[in-house]
C-alpha cells in the first residue's frame, strides 16, 4: 500500500446524487485530540519524543466507487495509518504514519520507446499517473503517480453540507448533464434539442457562492526533493458559477484553485462563460515539457523541455538545476528521437537502452536514465503557509507538518483555528496515483485546553 491523501482530486471522486457514500474506514475514533504543548515538535520527518503525548487516531481511507469506472483497478483498497495533533499558542501541528510498502515519488517518467517512433511521431512518451487498462481489463501499464495526503477543511463553517459529508461536499460528477456539443454554441442558439449524457469526470466545486473549503496539499515526491520544497500546497475550493455552468459541455467550473487568486470580475467569451480567475507566479510541480517541430520543420511533438544528462531518474528538476547548468535545454528533436542539448550536445535513445523501458512491460521498472516530467518549484505567499517534512522508512512514511492557527490571509481562503472550536474535517490518500484515492470522510478536530 501507498501514501496518504485526502478528500480532493483533480477531478473526480464522487457522487450518488452529487456525492457518493463511501464503506466504513474503520477508524478506532473519529475525533483527534490535539494536545497543547510547551515546546513545538521540529518539522524534520522524525517523530519527536514529545509527540508520545499526542493521542494517536487511526485512519483507514478507502477508495471508493463512483459507479462511472472513474477509479478501475483502485476500488476497495484501503490505507491505513495514524494522525495526531499539538498545538501552541502561534502553531499548529500535525503527525501523520502511514503504511506503504513502495515510495512512489517518480512522477510519469519520460522515457524513450522506438516501436512509437514513426514517421510524423516521436517515441518519447511519459509514465501514466494511474493504472492502464485495455478494453478487456487487462493491466498494461503499472502506474507512475505520486504518493500524496491531503486535508480539508470547512472556513468559517461556510459549506453547510461539510458536517455531514466533509470532502463529499464539493465533489461533483456530471450525471448526467446536458450536451450541446452536437448543436451550436449556446442553448439561445440551438436549433435542435441537446442530449442528456453521462460523463466519466467531474470538477470540486461547493454549492453556493459564499461557500469556501480549505484544501491542503502534500506532495510526497516534491517535499522531499530538496529542503526548499518542505511546504504542503495551500489550496482552496469556491462555488465557481456552480452546477448551471459545469454541468454543460464546454463548462469548467472547476472550484479548486491555489490560495492567493481571486474570480478577476470576467468571464470567458464563450459559452457557458464561466468565471475567470487571476493568475498564480509559477510554483510547485510545473509541467517539463514543451513542443518541438521534428527535425524544424515537420510534425509539432511533445518532447522534455530540461534534461540533466545521464541523471539516472532524478524524479524531478530544480530551478538550481535550470540556473546552474547541470541541466541542459532541450532545443531540437530530430525524426529519429535524437535530442539536442543547449551546450550542443545530444541525447540519442535508440544507443543503448538507457532512455527506454526494459524488463516486464506491465510491471517493470521504466527507463535506467528517464527524465523528470515536472520542475519542482519553491512555493510563495499564501501557497507556502504550512511546512512539512517528511521520510520514508522503507515500509511507509512519516510525515511532520504544521500551519499557523490563524494565517495572514485576508481572502477567506484559509481555515481560522484560532478560536480553538472544534472543526469537522477529511482526509485522503493517494497510492502511486495522480488521481484515484482513498478517503475517509468526517473526521472531527478538537482542542484539549
Amino acid at each position: 500500500m501507498s501514501t496518504i491523501i485526502l478528500v480532493i482530486g483533480y477531478a473526480i471522486s464522487c457522487t450518488k446524487n452529487d456525492q457518493v457514500i463511501i464503506p466504513d474506514a474503520g477508524a478506532s475514533s473519529t475525533t483527534l485530540v490535539s494536545v497543547n504543548t510547551s515546546t513545538p515538535p521540529t518539522i524534520d520527518g522524525s517523530i519527536d519524543a514529545l509527540w508520545n503525548s499526542a493521542t494517536k487516531i487511526s485512519i483507514t481511507p478507502t477508495v471508493p466507487d463512483p459507479g462511472n469506472g472513474l477509479f478501475t483497478g483502485y476500488i476497495g483498497e484501503q490505507y491505513a495509518g495514524t494522525l495526531r495533533s499539538m498545538y501552541d499558542a502561534q502553531n499548529i501541528y500535525f503527525l501523520l504514519e502511514v503504511t506503504d510498502a513502495s515510495q512512489s515519488t517518480n512522477v510519469t517518467p519520460w522515457y524513450f520507446d522506438p516501436t512509437a517512433n514513426v514517421a510524423g511521431k516521436t517515441g518519447w512518451a511519459k509514465e501514466p499517473s494511474s493504472k492502464t487498462y485495455d478494453v478487456n481489463g487487462n493491466l498494461i501499464r503499472a502506474a507512475w503517480g505520486e504518493d500524496k495526503f491531503a486535508m480539508l477543511w470547512n472556513i468559517d463553517n461556510s459549506t453547510p453540507k461539510f458536517a455531514a459529508q466533509t470532502c463529499y461536499a464539493s465533489c461533483h460528477v456530471f450525471t448526467p448533464y446536458l450536451d450541446y456539443s452536437g448543436v451550436l454554441a449556446s442553448p439561445q442558439t440551438a436549433t435542435t434539442p441537446p442530449t442528456v449524457s453521462n460523463s466519466g469526470s467531474g470538477n470540486h466545486y461547493t454549492n453556493g457562492p459564499n461557500e469556501k473549503i480549505d484544501m491542503w496539499w502534500g506532495r510526497l515526491g516534491y517535499i522531499t526533493k530538496d529542503a526548499s520544497l518542505n511546504l504542503m500546497d495551500d489550496n482552496y475550493q469556491d462555488y465557481a458559477g456552480g452546477q448551471a455552468i459545469t454541468n454543460l459541455t464546454g463548462g469548467n467550473a472547476n472550484g479548486r484553485h491555489v490560495d492567493g487568486i481571486v474570480p478577476d470580475g470576467t468571464k470567458s467569451t464563450i459559452w457557458p462563460y464561466r468565471p475567470n480567475y487571476t493568475v498564480s507566479p509559477t510554483q510547485g510541480e510545473v509541467g517539463n515539457t514543451q513542443n518541438l517541430k521534428l527535425d524544424g520543420t515537420g510534425a509539432s511533438v511533445a518532447v522534455p523541455l530540461w534534461v540533466i544528462p545521464n541523471a539516472g531518474s532524478a524524479n524531478f528538476i530544480l530551478v538550481s538545476d535550470t540556473t546552474s547548468g547541470k541541466a541542459k535545454k532541450v532545443t531540437a528533436v530530430s525524426s529519429a528521437g535524437v535530442l539536442t542539448l543547449s551546450d550542443g550536445s545530444t541525447i540519442n535513445p535508440t544507443v543503448g537502452t538507457d532512455y527506454q523501458r526494459t524488463g516486464d512491460a506491465v510491471n517493470g521498472p521504466t527507463a535506467k536514465n528517464s527524465i523528470p516530467a515536472n520542475i519542482a518549484v519553491p512555493l510563495i505567499g499564501g501557497r507556502a503557509d504550512i511546512t512539512c517534512a517528511a521520510t520514508y522508512t522503507g515500509t511507509g512514511w512519516i510525515i511532520e507538518y504544521k500551519r499557523a492557527l490563524k494565517t495572514g490571509d485576508v481572502l477567506k481562503q484559509d481555515i481560522d483555528f484560532s478560536s480553538l472550536q472544534d472543526q469537522v474535517f477529511g482526509v485522503a490518500f493517494w497510492n502511486k496515483s495522480n488521481n484515484q484515492h482513498g478517503i475517509q470522510p468526517n473526521l472531527t478536530l478538537t482542542f484539549k485546553k
